[in-house]
């Protein structure tokens, strides 16, 4: 997989945290979208930035899988992610109109 440029890297980053904040993709999608933008393949994005099994990451994104909390710490942390409990949306957005 051919690694994007820093303009092309930060333009990713940027759509995968409004993505995010949009609540428009779920944590599978976002960790293959992590991977892209730093032109990795699953073994290599898992061993060298997650230090986790390939084997767990492509199970995670396939949807097979079921990682531990700390797991999914180690995919996220790269990118500055936490991993937590959100409101859902319709909640998000009522409670913004309330206190804005």
């Amino acid at each position: 997989m051919k690694r994007p440029t820093s303009e092309e890297m930060a333009r990713m980053k940027e759509e995968l945290y409004l993505s995010l904040a949009q609540g428009h993709i779920d944590v599978r999608d976002a960790t293959r979208r992590m991977r892209k933008i730093l032109g990795m393949n699953q073994k290599d994005y898992a061993q060298k930035v997650a230090r986790i099994s390939p084997r767990i990451l492509s199970e995670f994104e396939s949807g097979s899988g079921n990682p531990t909390l700390a797991t999914l710490e180690k995919i996220a942390v790269p990118f500055g992610l936490k991993v937590t409990f959100l409101p859902p949306e319709s909640w998000r957005m009522h409670a913004k109109k309330r206190i804005g």
